[in-house]
């Protein structure tokens, strides 16, 4: 696995819990699912995701 796909499967499985913590625990866990849609928006721009570089520090290799 790349870094790349450890980014993707790392949102999609915070996508998830943020969503079952919405539901089922207090609606402002909606500010969860805001703030990981808006950290992938600004990196699809800017090419800055802090996640990538804590996967590249635990050795995933680059893309």
């Amino acid at each position: 696995m790349n870094v790349s796909q450890a980014v993707m499967a790392f949102a999609g499985v915070m996508v998830l819990i943020s969503v079952l913590l919405t539901v089922y625990v207090s609606p402002l866990f909606m500010w969860f699912t805001v703030f990981i849609g808006a950290n992938l928006f600004q990196s699809a721009f800017t090419g800055l995701c802090p996640a990538a570089f804590v996967f590249r520090k635990m050795g995933f290799k680059p893309a």
